[in-house]
């Protein structure tokens, strides 16, 4: 989830089937088939909702000299608002969610991007994979000011399977038992 940080110079793409602007809410949703890209890392999910402020309403605004959606100062946005003019302040993707950035992986139900705190949050049986290490819990919490990443269980047991080699070739993610033995979704 680094990767966001990472590539904070790098300017965002969105690719979705549809977008819906909801310009009194100061929130824009990209539906279908959800693609977001910055430098080399990758996000996909079925729905992203955009929440931003007009700048015009903000007296005292940062400039705002990065276009990083996840990654620092709020995103310069060309599109939600009058005139563009704003800055997105929180992303919200939902369904399989599955964040990409060379040989990392990272998947969930839903992530939360809070440019302004500088934090994300991935929920729903999240997968971290690097090669074939891997790592399992329920949420993912990265500080991207400080780098700091915590993976935590609602069953206070987190699963992780490391030191397996670095062969990036095979993937690693049936390493770990499910962890809901038993149950399909």
């Amino acid at each position: 989830m680094q990767g966001f940080a990472q590539n904070r110079d790098q300017p965002v793409r969105i690719e979705a089937a549809s977008l819906e602007m909801r310009d009194k809410k100061k929130e824009a949703t990209f539906a279908g088939n959800v693609k977001v890209v910055q430098g080399d890392t990758t996000m996909i999910s079925k729905t992203l909702v955009a929440f931003y402020e007009d700048k015009s309403t903000q007296p005292s605004a940062p400039p705002a000299d990065t276009k990083a959606a996840k990654g620092g100062a709020p995103m310069q946005s060309a599109t939600p608002g009058p005139g563009g003019a704003s800055s997105i302040k929180r992303l919200v993707a939902k369904g399989n969610v599955v964040v990409t950035q060379k040989d990392q992986v990272v998947t969930g139900e839903t992530a939360i991007f809070d440019t302004k705190a500088n934090l994300i949050t991935m929920l729903g049986g999240v997968v971290l994979t690097q090669c074939k290490n891997v790592v399992r819990g329920d949420r993912l919490l990265v500080d991207m000011t400080t780098g700091v990443s915590r993976v935590e269980s609602d069953s206070g047991k987190v699963q992780a399977l490391v030191g397996q080699g670095q062969d990036c070739g095979n993937a690693a993610g049936s390493a770990l038992p499910s962890p809901n033995p038993g149950k399909s979704k």
